[in-house]
């Protein structure tokens, strides 16, 4: 076992509290030695970082500063349920980006997400991803994100 909360006090992070679901779901589930995240909102102390577009009201580095917080939010849900140290792998990183139409960087911005993962985990953080344009997210977010992690 990894210990991966020495890894977050090392580069200064520390997990925000989980973010209370928002409808019929929980944060987080596990199935055999793997957990699913719910998909998790740029949400710091109940409040959306940013609202709008990506490529219109909001900018693509906003956006992935954005998905870096929604990461962090996935890894509170996870060490609620099993604890961050449990982590093995991170397998998955799913991104949804609400783009402006015409927008075509969502890989850019979910990279938001994927750097954080790279540089807590180093390589047990190297993950296969997807990163979807939509055209609305809840609350008007801007990105969404969701982890699957071995443990």
């Amino acid at each position: 076992m990894a210990a991966w909360s020495e890894r977050l006090a090392e580069l200064g992070i520390e997990l925000p509290p989980v973010v209370p679901p928002l409808a019929a779901y929980i944060p987080a589930v596990q199935t055999g030695s793997l957990v699913y995240t719910s998909g998790q909102l740029p949400l710091v102390s109940g409040e959306l970082t940013a609202t709008g577009k990506v490529g219109a009201e909001v900018t693509a580095e906003d956006a992935a500063d954005a998905a870096r917080i929604c990461a962090l939010n996935a890894l509170a849900a996870i060490n609620s349920l099993v604890g961050v140290d449990s982590i093995k792998r991170v397998v998955k990183v799913v991104g949804f980006v609400a783009s402006a139409p015409g927008f075509t960087g969502q890989p850019g911005v979910i990279n938001g997400a994927s750097n954080v993962i790279g540089e807590i985990f180093g390589d047990a953080g190297r993950h296969a991803r997807s990163a979807v344009g939509v055209s609305e997210l809840p609350l008007g977010a801007p990105v969404e994100v969701e982890l699957i992690v071995e443990v």
